[in-house]
């Protein structure tokens, strides 16, 4: 099990709620392969289905069908034959056409994707789930759910959170060094992410738990000192990062949602990824996505602390706002996902003047107390891009392939991906989303 010194399962959190993860197990160690079979013994297994792909079954596959076979164990294994495979209904549909039906436990050799399509057949199949990670790569080990595209559009799908992550430092550590530094992206997301779950909790009333935002900040200053070390692939190191990102799902299934690990960066990233499923344009791993997608958001907070908000401003913006002609831009800029986006908004009705009003005299009223938790929360946009540049990663979209003439409507477009107060929200409900700088 993970260890914390704020959640055992079964204490009532000062925010009102029992914090839970249905993670049993979590080994993160040289040589941890070699324990699969127990555990799979454990959960009752006799008959396994492996998922895998062409990139991650050469790199232990034939050791886990040997090691269960060893062990009395039947072993029936799916190989993905995409070297590039997509997180959609047809990757989903090929698990589960694939999947022979008197397997009694799925294992999964994978990281981000693959993991994904693990937890959905799992969940569908209500069978006990192993994941044997083979890079840290993303946040998504142990949380309860599976980031997919669907219909066009990137949704956060619930699913089960797998009873046993299987991290062997001798193979996460081999990943491609860009897998390494995609998951400290990701990781450094979650400035953004506790920052926007603090100001969500003041305007709207969403809530929130202190104790679970305190958890991740010391994982993400755990994991950004040990980050350097990436670069050697130290294994301390490697074990630090795998650690902090399987925490950080675990902290999303304490919340019950994707607060204390995801924001606007996130949507940033989602957007590129439906425009690469609409238009064919470059995607780059999630957590490279995430980092340059923080890294902008650090610079359209610091532009929010520099305004006075006026809600004469506000309100003459929302008054003049074309909602058909906005939802006109979205198809145009994200192509066949826009109509879900659309219907979400229908929904929702976050463009509601009176919804509006009422948002935005609260802001006004609180508005000491936004900044303060944006000047708390968030390190500088200098600061930033010092760590980006000790990692050698990427800090520009230019530099993933994509054109930065598409920031402004990247941002624009943010705000509708999900039902989720993020800043681009409050930049519009300010009535300045037009003016923000990306």
């Amino acid at each position: 099990m993970i260890e914390s010194t704020v959640f055992d399962g079964t204490i009532t959190c000062s925010c009102g709620k029992v914090h839970r993860s249905s993670l049993e197990f979590c080994v993160i160690e040289n040589g941890a392969l070699t324990r699969l079979a127990s555990f799979v013994k454990q959960y009752g297994g006799k008959k396994v289905f492996l998922l895998s792909d062409v990139n991650t079954y050469p790199l232990a596959g034939d050791r886990i069908v040997s090691q269960l076979r060893e062990n009395g164990i039947v072993c029936i294994s799916h190989v993905f034959s995409d070297a590039h495979l997509e997180p959609d209904e047809h990757a989903v549909g090929s698990a589960l056409m694939h999947f022979d039906s008197s397997c009694d436990c799925i294992v999964t050799l994978g990281s981000g994707v693959l993991n994904d399509i693990g937890k959905i057949l799992a969940s569908h199949m209500h069978l006990p789930y192993i994941v044997v990670a083979t890079a840290p790569s993303m946040d998504g080990y142990a949380s309860a759910s599976s980031s997919m595209a669907m219909d066009g559009v990137k949704v956060s799908l619930p699913t089960t959170c797998p009873r046993v992550v299987i991290g062997d430092i001798d193979i996460v550590k081999q990943a491609p060094m860009h897998m390494l530094k995609s998951g400290i992206g990701d990781m450094l997301a979650k400035y953004v992410s506790l920052c926007e779950w603090r100001i969500s909790h003041l305007i709207t009333g969403e809530y929130y738990c202190e104790a679970i935002a305190d958890y991740i900040r010391t994982i993400l200053h755990t994991c950004i000192e040990a980050s350097p070390g990436l670069m050697e692939r130290n294994d301390d190191s490697v074990k630090t990062i795998l650690e902090g990102l399987v925490a950080c799902g675990c902290a999303m299934e304490y919340a019950g949602l994707s607060r204390p690990a995801s924001g606007i960066e996130h949507y940033f990233s989602h957007l590129w990824d439906m425009r690469g499923l609409s238009f064919g344009e470059p995607v780059d791993l999630h957590g490279i996505q995430c980092a340059i997608g923080t890294r902008y958001a650090l610079r359209a907070y610091e532009q929010i602390l520099r305004i006075t908000p006026d809600i004469h401003r506000a309100q003459t913006y929302v008054a003049g706002f074309d909602i058909d002609n906005w939802f006109d831009e979205l198809r145009a800029f994200v192509g066949k996902g826009a109509d879900a986006m659309i219907a979400l908004e229908q929904k929702e009705g976050k463009y509601d003047p009176l919804k509006h009003k009422e948002r935005i005299t609260h802001i006004i009223q609180h508005w000491d107390d936004i900044c303060s938790i944006i000047r708390e929360e968030l390190p500088s946009s200098a600061e930033f891009d010092a760590i980006l540049k000790t990692l050698q990663m990427p800090e520009t979209l230019s530099e993933i392939g994509l054109d930065e003439a598409i920031l402004p409507m990247t941002f624009k477009a943010s705000k509708d991906i999900r039902d989720k107060y993020v800043l681009s929200r409050l930049a519009w409900d300010l009535g300045i989303i037009d003016e923000i700088k990306l």
